[in-house]
């Protein structure tokens, strides 16, 4: 700006004597020789549409000048700003460089191509993830539905086997067909996860009660293993929402909480209103879950154990639609672990 004010100033000085000087007279003998006037009649003419309107004439030369130049600078920005987004979607470490005018664009543009940079990682790690488990369940389906076929081939072709084999080879054909309809369902999930977006139906819900029923339907799984499950929830604390759906995130939290805790050991599930939330809290003790992987728990098709077990392994996808639903609820999901207990805490509206 400086510069572009000094040049301004030094062409007025030099076109005010020009114009005043040698020119002028060029100027009148011009209209001599091209129009025939007379000497008088020519510099009367110059006096009156140039000497006397010499201001007009610098202005419009000079805004005539600033026009041109800023035309001139700000289609270099332009072209620096364009050149700048295309660089968005190239794939390079390097930084996107504007001229010292453009550091606030140059800012953005930068962190603009960050977030993209991140945003792309995460889809690609996702897809690939998504790809890894798709492998991993087509094996597992292939090794249940193996032991299916096997032993119903057996039971078809020995007629006269004794009874106790059979129920045997029954028992152990159910057990495979239900890990094979388990499987499959997971298969389903995936589906359903990626494509249907969360439609709640609320009501009044007994807080007490859903807690209570779901530790009671997890009998089975508990017995084996010496485990128990404690409710504590205060009489007549009730919930809104969507019964069904948080239920699910309840069971799901709770199914995590029994793979991943102690022989022997409680689970403490407890809620209580906390100013115009409710808060639900589920406790068990286990090996902890590492710090730097409590950041990752709730992604889609994150494992904790990442060796999967065909017995117990599932998609990858329970905390992650837990997440979901709380979210749907304009609730909260976060998970602490340490070496005495792992908590999950859900905190819904009253």
């Amino acid at each position: 700006m400086l510069l572009l004010t000094v040049a301004a100033a030094m062409t007025v000085y030099l076109l005010r004597n020009i114009l005043r000087g040698q020119i002028g007279d060029r100027i009148v003998r011009f209209l001599v020789n091209a129009f025939h006037f007379r000497s008088s009649d020519a510099l009367t003419i110059y006096q009156l549409v140039i000497r006397n309107n010499m201001d007009m004439i610098l202005f419009g030369i000079i805004l005539l000048f600033l026009v041109i130049y800023s035309v001139y600078w700000f289609t270099k920005y332009f072209d620096e700003v364009s050149a700048g987004m295309d660089k968005l979607t190239e794939e390079s470490d390097d930084e996107i460089t504007l001229s010292p005018e453009l550091d606030f664009m140059e800012n953005k543009l930068n962190q603009i191509k960050n977030y993209l940079e991140k945003q792309k990682k995460a889809a690609l790690d996702a897809e690939q993830r998504k790809n890894d488990l798709v492998v991993y369940l087509a094996h597992d389906i292939k090794t249940p539905l193996t032991s299916v076929i096997g032993y119903l081939s057996l039971l078809d072709e020995a007629q006269d086997m004794p009874p106790e084999q059979k129920a045997k080879y029954v028992g152990i054909t159910l057990e495979k067909a239900y890990r094979l309809e388990q499987l499959i369902n997971e298969f389903f999930e995936i589906t359903r996860f990626n494509l249907q977006s969360i439609v709640l139906n609320k009501q009044k819900i007994n807080l007490q009660f859903m807690l209570q029923q779901m530790a009671d339907e997890f009998y089975p799984m508990l017995t084996p293993q010496e485990k128990q499950v404690s409710v504590n929830v205060p009489d007549g604390l009730t919930l809104w929402g969507d019964a069904d759906k948080l239920a699910r995130v309840f069971n799901n939290i709770l199914k995590n909480a029994i793979a991943y805790s102690y022989e022997n050991s409680v689970i403490d599930i407890s809620a209580k209103q906390q100013d115009k939330n409710i808060v639900i809290t589920f406790t068990n003790q286990g090996n902890p879950i590492p710090q730097a992987r409590l950041e990752t728990i709730f992604e889609k098709f994150y494992r904790l154990d990442t060796a999967r077990s065909t017995s117990t392994g599932g998609a990858g996808l329970g905390l992650a639609i837990v997440q979901e639903i709380v979210t749907a609820h304009d609730g909260t999901i976060s998970v602490e672990s340490n070496p005495e207990n792992t908590t999950f805490t859900v905190k819904l509206p009253l």
